[in-house]
């Protein structure tokens, strides 16, 4: 069992940059896939990075690359989604989950096990 807990979002302006948290109880959290996802309203949640269970791989969204970088420290139990260069289409409601196993092509929300609350990210323009 793993709990999550988002924090780091706010209201930024466009160009501006964020940087999300994601901290996670249970002793279990190094053997997940961890993965950064999205909502904007009237949208369908959607898959924005994942990274390894050692963080030595990663992957991202093609709308985010080189923009958005995710990282974590497994002695911690926090996944982050570095965010820069923020524009106003990345407004969403951001969560993070604990997913079963890494994909270098992505994941599908319905793959991952557990789930934050989620984090609201404003930019305006």
């Amino acid at each position: 069992q793993v709990q999550l807990v988002e924090s780091g979002g706010g209201l930024v302006q466009a160009g501006g940059s964020l940087r999300l948290s994601c901290a996670a109880s249970g002793r279990t959290f190094s053997s997940y896939a961890m993965g950064w996802f999205r909502q904007a309203p009237g949208k369908e949640r959607e898959f924005v990075a994942t990274s390894s269970w050692s963080g030595g791989s990663s992957y991202y969204a093609d709308f985010v690359k080189g923009r958005f970088t995710i990282s974590r420290d497994n002695a911690k139990n926090t996944v982050y989604l570095q965010m820069n260069s923020l524009k106003p289409e990345d407004t969403a409601v951001y969560y993070c989950a604990a997913c079963p196993y890494y994909s270098s092509s992505g994941l599908p929300p319905s793959v991952c096990n557990y789930w934050g609350q989620g984090t609201q990210v404003t930019v305006s323009s």
